[in-house]
């Protein structure tokens, strides 16, 4: 049998008296004190202080040097900026007319995402890939040309793959192109005035000033994962060292290693090896045929034959272990 539970004198007086208090202090509130909020608004402080996009940022500057290998045949510096939060029509006032824009899909966030490459910076790489000297070229035009744009493809896509390895430790990402425009006009990424998440890396040359490139996120793809970007967790997964692989594929490929190879294995009666003597001839068979050997580990079969004029080994097929 349940026993309900009735109120005490007392608790029924501090209930009143609250209950007096709270219609005093509305019966005395400023209209003027409340705020108006509009449904749908951005809020901002769901993303934190954008810690977890600071750590992949950070990790993209190592992983992405390697992009721009290819064309400066070297591994340049690149530092990032704390990323900034605005509209997508004040950063447009920011830049000029004729910039490189790439725009991908990011599926996994149902959104998009692009990458601002400046003219000058496209100029510097397509002339240090054809061998020029690693400086900015004066120009006053206003397209790409098909090498410049290939040249384009072949970074963003370099750029592309950084990221996916940078995003991994938080989350699985997969950047796929699917347009690239010349004129902010044409940009078809978010509207102008929806918020944006820009950033900001500089690209340290030698001999020359810093190039710059900008990552945009729109706000709205990136809050699906708020939870993660606030946290300071940091994931077991190691980064892919390129430069530490490298030199270890290149220790390992010098190491040296013995060749040899066995012509026949003759079988022979201790009293014929006792009576041996220098010039007596051993009757061998080549059958099975000869091995090439590799620290004393038969490694292939072959067969014996001749190239110019040295004894040589012709490789048949790799001797299973």
């Amino acid at each position: 049998m349940i026993q309900s539970h009735k109120l005490s004198s007392n608790e029924v007086a501090a209930l009143v008296d609250d209950l007096l208090d709270m219609g005093s202090s509305d019966s005395g509130t400023d209209a003027s004190d409340a705020k108006p909020y509009k449904f749908g608004s951005d809020n901002l402080s769901i993303m934190g202080d954008y810690y977890g996009l600071r750590m992949i940022n950070e990790r993209f500057c190592r992983i992405a040097r390697s992009a721009f290998l290819p064309f400066l045949r070297m591994h340049p510096r690149i530092s990032s900026f704390p990323p900034e939060v605005k509209t997508f029509s004040s950063y447009c006032d920011e830049l000029e007319n004729f910039v490189s824009l790439t725009i991908s899909r990011v599926d996994e966030l149902r959104g998009t995402q692009m990458i601002m490459l400046p003219p000058a910076l496209v100029s510097l790489l397509t002339d240090a890939y054809y061998g020029g000297a690693i400086s900015y070229l004066p120009t006053t035009r206003s397209e790409f040309t098909a090498t410049e744009n290939r040249v384009i493809q072949l970074v963003t896509e370099g750029l592309n793959r950084a990221l996916e390895s940078a995003w991994r430790d938080l989350t699985t990402l997969s950047f796929q192109q699917i347009s690239h425009e010349e004129n902010l006009q044409f940009a078809t990424f978010v509207d102008r005035d929806d918020l944006v998440v820009n950033c900001s890396f500089i690209v340290q040359l030698p001999d020359t000033d810093p190039a710059r490139l900008d990552i945009l996120y729109p706000l709205q793809s990136l809050k699906p994962i708020a939870a993660q970007l606030r946290s300071r967790m940091q994931s077991d997964l190691v980064d892919d060292d390129l430069t530490w692989r490298e030199r270890l594929r290149t220790a390992v490929m010098a190491v040296p290693l013995d060749v040899t190879a066995r012509l026949a294995r003759p079988n022979v009666p201790l009293a014929a090896l006792a009576g041996l003597k220098s010039g007596m001839v051993v009757p061998v068979d080549l059958n099975p045929s000869p091995q090439l050997l590799v620290e004393g580990q038969p490694l292939f079969d072959a067969a014996t034959g001749e190239q110019n004029g040295q004894a040589a080994l012709q490789l048949k097929r790799r001797v299973s272990p």
